[in-house]
C-alpha cells in the first residue's frame, strides 16, 4: 500500500511516499525559514503564503521522485492539526481536493503523533539516510520535541496511548530559539546553540530546572529567564537592561559558555523525565521525534541514562516531513482509523494528543 503523506503545519511545505508503512520512496521538503531568519521566528503569513506557491510542485514532485503516477497512489493522508491555522488550511484543503479529484481515500493526521511514525521507516533507495534497522516495539515510549512541542506518551498499541506528561509554557525548541536571540544567535535556535555549545563549558553556569505539580510534565519558561538574568549580570546590568541589547555587550567565551550550560539543562529537563517514565512503564522501546530530536547532546544523555539502546531515525525525518504524514497514514489505513470525508474535514491548530 502507497501513501502520499501531506505535511504543512509550520514553515515546511512537505510531501512524501512511503509503501507498507516502512519504505520511503520519495521524500520532498520546501521550507521557507530563510524568510523567517530575519524575524527571529516563524511568521505565519509569510508561511501560508509560501505553502501556497510551493504545494502543488512539492507534490508533483514527490510522485515523481517515487517513480509513480496517480493511480499507484491508495491514499492520502495530511496533518489537520496541531500547528498554524493559515498553514494547515492550504495542505488540507489541497489534500481534500486531490481526494475527491483522483477519488483516493483521505485520512487526517495528528502532527504529533507522526514524529513518533517516522521511527517506523526502516528502508529506502533513497541517498543519505541513515534509518533505524527495526520498528519499534509495543509498548513503547515516545518523547516528542520540537519548536511547538514536548510531550511524553506512553504508546501500548497503534493509537492506544496516555500522554505522561508535557511542557506547561514552552516547548523545548521554542526555548532554544528564544535563548539563541537572547545570546545574538541567528535562528533556528537548535543548531546554533548546539554549534556554539561545542566550544563552552558546559558547567560554566548552573541553572535551574523547573519543579512540576505533574509527575512528567516540563517547564521551560523559568530557565529561559535565568538564562536572561545570567546574562544581565554578567555584564554587569540588572533586570532593567533590555535583551535586544545583550548580544553587543556578551564577548563570545560567555555565549559559548551560556548556551553549552542551557544546553545541558534544558536537555537534562527533558532526559530525566523519559528516563522516570522508563522504570515506572518499562517499554520495549524508547523512540523520540521532533526537530530537538536530531540533538547530539539529547541523543548523548538518553544513552548514558537509559539502560536500553535506542535506534534514531535520520535528522531529516525529525524536522517536519510528509514521511512521518504518510507512515502514519498506513497505520491508520490498516486499522480503519481517521478516515475523513473528503468534503468535510477541517482544521484543528490545537489539536493535542
Amino acid at each position: 500500500m502507497k501513501i502520499l503523506g501531506i505535511e504543512s503545519s509550520c514553515d515546511e511545505t512537505a510531501a512524501s511516499v512511503v509503501e507498507d508503512g516502512h519504505i520511503l520512496l520519495s521524500n520532498v521538503v520546501a521550507s521557507s525559514m530563510a524568510l523567517h531568519a530575519q524575524y527571529g521566528g516563524v511568521v505565519p503569513e509569510i508561511a501560508a503564503r509560501s505553502h501556497i506557491e510551493e504545494i502543488i510542485p512539492v507534490i508533483e514532485k514527490s510522485l515523481t521522485s517515487a517513480g509513480l503516477s496517480w493511480d499507484d497512489i491508495d491514499a492520502i493522508a495530511v496533518t489537520y492539526g496541531a500547528g498554524l491555522a493559515g498553514s494547515l488550511l492550504i495542505g488540507v484543503m489541497t489534500a481534500r481536493t486531490l481526494a475527491i479529484i483522483k477519488n483516493k481515500p483521505l485520512y487526517k493526521a495528528n502532527h504529533v503523533e507522526g514524529h513518533i511514525y517516522a521511527n517506523f521507516i526502516t528502508e529506502t533507495k533513497l541517498e543519505n539516510y541513515n534509518l533505524p534497522s527495526k520498528q519499534p516495539h509495543f509498548p513503547l515510549l515516545g518523547l516528542i520535541v520540537s519548536g511547538g512541542h514536548s510531550q511524553l506518551v506512553y504508546f501500548t498499541d497503534h493509537f492506544n496511548y496516555k500522554l505522561l506528561g508535557q511542557t506547561r509554557d514552552d516547548a523545548i525548541g521554542e526555548a532554544f530559539d528564544k535563548v539563541a536571540k537572547l545570546l545574538g544567535l541567528p535562528y533556528p535556535g537548535g543548531p546554533s546553540i548546539s554549534k556554539a555549545a561545542e566550544v563552552g563549558n558546559p558547567l560554566a553556569y548552573e541553572l535551574p530546572i523547573s519543579k512540576m505539580d505533574g509527575k512528567y510534565d516540563f517547564s521551560f519558561s523559568g530557565i529561559k529567564t535565568a538564562v536572561l538574568r545570567l546574562a544581565q549580570g554578567l555584564v554587569g546590568k540588572d533586570y532593567n537592561l533590555p535583551s535586544s541589547k545583550l548580544p553587543e555587550l556578551l564577548n563570545e567565551a560567555q555565549k559559548t559558555n551560556i548556551a553549552a550550560s542551557f544546553q545541558r539543562v534544558a536537555v537534562a529537563t527533558v532526559v530525566d523525565k523519559t528516563y522516570q517514565a522508563f522504570l515506572e512503564y518499562s517499554p520495549k522501546s524508547v523512540v523520540i521525534g521532533g526537530g530537538v530530536a536530531s540533538s547530539r547532546e539529547l541523543r548523548n544523555q538518553l544513552a548514558k541514562k537509559l539502560p536500553i539502546e535506542i535506534e534514531y531515525t535520520d535528522p531529516k525525518l525529525c524536522t517536519d516531513n510528509g514521511a512521518m504524514i504518510a507512515t502514519l497514514g498506513y497505520y491508520q489505513a490498516l486499522h480503519n482509523y481517521n478516515l475523513a470525508d473528503p468534503y468535510e474535514l477541517l482544521i484543528k491548530p490545537n489539536l493535542s494528543m
